[in-house]
């Protein structure tokens, strides 16, 4: 099995994919030790099998201009797995989102196939194939690839066809499509992989509740992305995520106290970074505190939750009715949002999650909508 390694045999690999309706796509990268994840190499595959093929984008001299030119072909339905990962690779390399998408997961999770349904799953279940994963967890940056890894690989893409296939049917037939296509419109959306140091701090907000608190996570957080970003190394190897909280927390505001922290590393406060810590902290202290936004979870709510408690219950019954996975319905963080106002904006009061969920949601907090146990199932009745 041949890997692709010159810029004329990816172009004319390309063209040939080109002319299909659509290309099944995956991506197998290492990021263990950097900030940006490295692209090690490229499988893609079409209706007919003769068209599947492996990039090595490692190779000497090799442009990936005509595989990013097939990303970029309206005409061309790409296929991914799970996809945000590939996405943010190739919008990493090339500035641009793979367009028109198809998700084979978020599909899945569509028809009823559960909650992040795995590849594996689904290659069993509807191209009826066994994936040999061994190879999975392989160092795909060394040079020569094993064919059993080449093997493996290749697979990826060539069952996804099936899968695709299967699915599409499914959703013409239950008339699912355009549910889809609101949630492609997020995972196209530039903004989605824009790693903006600003907003590094909501990772780890929910663990804080003050201002003051929030304040210099948000300063500490936006410098470590900064610095990881520039350094191309993992957030982690600049800063713990627990000595970030401790800093939030604690905002020391000399040597010192820097020092005192248990997170911190002995000597670690008298260094370059130390000094910019400590000036990220002071930056934090002298925001008007009235400015910082206050995460979803860290407000005072009232007493909502029963409501909560209810809505799960709801949401479990309609997705088990719908044939929907609940996650892609609503999250514990909408329906807290809900319990709280009718009004709320949020995705599981908009399009078709409102008409699905939403409507049945504001009717039960109403009192306009019950629920009752049948054979040991939970159904829904309307109250007169």
């Amino acid at each position: 099995m041949d890997l692709i390694t010159s810029t004329d045999a990816l172009a004319a690999a390309c063209a040939r994919l080109s002319q299909h309706p659509f290309v099944t796509v995956d991506t197998e990268f290492l990021r263990e030790t950097t900030y940006y994840p490295k692209l090690c190499l490229i499988q893609m595959a079409g209706p007919d099998p003769a068209d599947a093929c492996l990039i090595d984008p490692l190779a000497e001299g090799i442009s990936l201009d005509p595989f990013m030119a097939l990303m970029s072909d309206p005409n061309v339905v790409k296929v991914f797995h799970s996809a945000r990962q590939d996405l943010e690779i190739v919008w990493n390399l090339g500035g641009i989102v793979p367009t028109p998408l198809f998700d084979t997961q978020v599909a899945a999770m569509v028809c009823g196939y559960g909650d992040s349904v795995s590849y594996e799953q689904l290659a069993n279940d509807l191209a009826k194939a066994k994936i040999d994963k061994s190879s999975r967890f392989t160092d795909w940056s060394r040079r020569p690839l094993t064919d059993a890894q080449l093997t493996y690989a290749l697979s990826d893409v060539t069952h996804l066809v099936k899968v695709y296939e299967a699915l599409m049917e499914q959703l013409q037939t239950n008339g699912r499509l355009d549910w889809l296509a609101e949630e492609m419109a997020i995972l196209t959306s530039p903004e989605t992989y824009q790693a903006d140091p600003g907003n590094a701090w909501r990772r780890l907000a929910g663990r804080l509740r003050k201002p003051r608190e929030i304040a210099v996570l948000m300063e500490v957080s936006a410098w470590r992305e900064r610095e990881a970003q520039g350094r191309d190394v993992p957030r982690g190897r600049i800063l713990k995520d627990d000595a970030v909280i401790d800093i939030a927390t604690s905002a020391p505001r000399s040597v010192e106290a820097l020092g005192r922290l248990r997170t911190i590393p002995n000597g670690f406060e008298r260094s370059r970074t130390g000094g910019e810590i400590l000036d990220a902290v002071e930056r934090a202290l002298s925001r008007d505190m009235a400015t910082i936004p206050v995460p979803e979870r860290s407000r005072g709510r009232s007493n909502t939750g029963s409501v909560v408690d209810l809505l799960k219950v709801l949401l479990k019954a309609v997705s088990e009715q719908e044939g929907v996975a609940p996650k892609i319905i609503a999250t514990v963080e909408e329906l807290e949002a809900i319990a709280d106002s009718d009004e709320a904006d949020v995705p599981s009061l908009h399009g078709w999650r409102r008409r699905l969920f939403g409507e049945k949601a504001i009717a039960l907090k109403n009192g306009e909508l019950g629920l009752v146990l049948e054979r040991g199932r939970v159904r829904l009745r309307e109250i007169l």
